[in-house]
């Protein structure tokens, strides 16, 4: 593999009229000369300062999204919010509680679990509040430590935060909506604290890295590529990006962009004889996913659209920034309201998020989150299939992304081997811990470092870059909590498209080396999962090779005598039969 041709050329000196250098390119030679420089090798590496921070900051607008989503995901769980939380109502729900007890036809309803649920109680909707803030605000801690802890230890361009995915399995699944799962909150968060103490483990005495050694290579090389369809996938859908695809009965997905008037949700219904619909126990009602009418009618679709031609249109001229300049654009235009695309509809929901919105500043404590570990469940079979869970995800999840991300940069061997493995793998698991002991789900590199890496983001000052700027989200967390989904989704296809580039690689002549690779690309956008696509590709590769590796065994051990025929497929497409 050509590790240099991965590596952008910096740019040339250019002196100022007078014939003197730039003040930035001042600023660079002067770093890049400086112990800091030296320490992170910005030479080496064939980058300098300015562009450690341009790369930083896009990969932090690129995933900043994540600081609402995931505090959104997360306390759908409840959190720490239970029954008692709650407050009495009066038998007379337009009656106020303290005017109940004044009226001998009225009473105060003691709270059971019902509270939790739609109509949820008041109490309870003020808890799920406050967490949600703690959780915002453990995000941007969990994912600070773990960019610093990358950047210093590793120096390696990559930004870490609670992984998309695991929150969703941690909520929905683990806790369950509104602690309706099988486990507590804090005991899932004990799972997590466990799995990451096993994980760090596993990454100290260097099994993590021989672990991914197993991963064959065919399947190393298309998981890149997996994860860049997985990436545009995301950007291509409503939650996280422009809008263009939707569900559909029949195919699964379709062309949508409908707006949010013309979309309805979905949900697992059993109908009846007498023809009543009922839910199916254990259904949950979707989002709004399904396209009723007006496709490709949605405003906030097409102002992606134009901020998908302004990244594209940069890359192509080869413009630093261009996914600042995208995300920074699409971001300011949605921001007025009382507009078609803005990003504060005139809805309660709209309303609240503009009058967080408009603090700017706004320092929350952790409150509730944060050590609220518990280990009572520690001896239920719910707990450990939770926690092997987490860790099986995450080894795969993380493994994947990490190698992924040291290919596109260029820093992989033709072993997959990259400098600074031991301690990228270390630094992962050590966020994990961090981010549980904070209140969060597992925390993890993220593939949206990719932007980064493709704005010139070499070394470790653009995961510290990263830091910084999540640093600031403690201060300036409405403001970005309010970057639109629309802003986040063409960055992520754009990267998609850069991702590619490594199936050139994959032996495409060779079946046996193919079909495991083409597996693991199809199922990790279409499974939704990098762990998923890594599963499949390696069970096929298993499969494919068992029968050569079988007859090997036996004739090591004498059980069987002769040669072996082996396949090779020939440039003009002929086979060619060969003895071993």
């Amino acid at each position: 593999m050509d590790v240099e041709s991965r590596i952008p050329q910096p740019l040339p000196h250019a002196p100022s009229s007078n014939g003197k250098q730039s003040p930035v390119t001042r600023l660079n030679d002067y770093v890049a000369e400086s112990r800091v420089g030296k320490r992170f090798k910005l030479k080496e590496r064939n980058t300098n300062f300015t562009t450690e921070l341009r790369a930083g900051t896009t990969t932090f607008l690129t995933m900043a999204y994540i600081l609402a989503v995931n505090a959104s995901i997360l306390s759908d769980s409840g959190g720490t919010c239970s029954i008692s939380d709650c407050i009495p109502l009066c038998s007379d729900p337009t009656i106020p509680p303290i005017n109940c007890t004044n009226n001998n036809n009225l009473r105060l309803i003691t709270p059971d679990v019902s509270c939790k649920f739609a109509p949820v109680n008041p109490g309870y909707a003020a808890c799920l509040e406050k967490t949600r803030k703690d959780l915002i605000v453990a995000t941007v801690a969990s994912s600070l430590i773990g960019c610093v802890i990358m950047g210093v230890l590793a120096n390696l361009p990559l930004a870490l935060a609670p992984g998309m995915g695991t929150n969703a399995y941690f909520a929905y699944t683990v806790v369950g909506f509104h602690g309706s799962g099988n486990i507590s909150y804090q005991s899932a968060l004990a799972a997590v604290f466990i799995e990451g103490l096993l994980f760090l483990l596993i990454s100290a005495i260097g099994l993590r890295a021989k672990l991914a050694k197993l991963i064959p290579q065919p399947i190393r090389i298309s998981a890149g590529a997996g994860i860049g369809l997985f990436l545009a996938f995301i950007g291509l859908q409503n939650n996280q990006g422009i809008g263009l695809v939707g569900y559909n009965s029949s195919t699964l997905v379709t062309l949508a962009g409908c707006p949010l008037s013309s979309r309805a949700g979905v949900a697992p219904v059993m109908a009846a004889v007498n023809g009543t619909m009922t839910l199916i126990s254990g259904g949950t009602v979707s989002g709004d996913i399904l396209c009723l009418h007006d496709r490709m009618e949605n405003p906030t679709l097409w102002l992606g659209i134009v901020g998908f031609i302004i990244i594209a249109y940069c890359l192509s001229k080869n413009i630093k920034g261009a996914m600042i300049y995208g995300i920074l654009f699409v971001t300011a235009v949605s921001w007025f309201r009382n507009t078609k695309v803005t990003a504060f509809p005139n809805t309660p929901a709209g309303d609240s998020a503009f009058e967080y919105f408009k603090k700017v500043v706004d320092v929350h404590k952790i409150e509730n989150t944060a050590g609220a570990l518990s280990f009572k469940s520690i001896g239920k079979s719910y707990f450990w299939e939770a926690l092997v869970t987490f860790l099986y995800v995450d080894i795969l999840d993380t493994t994947g992304t990490l190698y992924s991300m040291a290919r596109f940069a260029g820093f992989a061997d033709g072993n997959g081997d990259f400098e600074g493995q031991y301690f990228a793998f270390m630094s992962d698991a050590s966020a994990i811990v961090v981010g549980s002991l904070l209140g969060t789900s597992p925390v993890t590199a993220f593939i949206e470092s990719s932007t980064g890496i493709k704005e010139g983001g070499r070394t470790g000052m653009t995961a510290l870059t990263a830091a910084s700027c999540f640093f600031l989200a403690f201060f300036f967390t409405p403001l970005l909590a309010s970057i639109p989904s629309w802003a986040v989704g063409p960055p992520l296809i754009l990267v998609g498209v850069m991702m590619m580039k490594s199936v050139v690689e994959v032996e495409w002549d060779d079946m046996r080396q193919a079909i495991p690779a083409f597996v693991t690309l199809i199922l990790t956008p279409l499974t939704y999962s990098i762990a998923y696509g890594l599963i499949g590709g390696i069970g096929t590769y298993i499969v494919l090779h068992l029968g050569d590796w079988s007859l090997g065994w036996l004739r090591k051990l004498g059980v069987i005598t002769g040669s072996s025929s082996n396949i090779a497929v020939l440039d003009n497409g002929a086979k060619e039969f060969t003895n071993i």
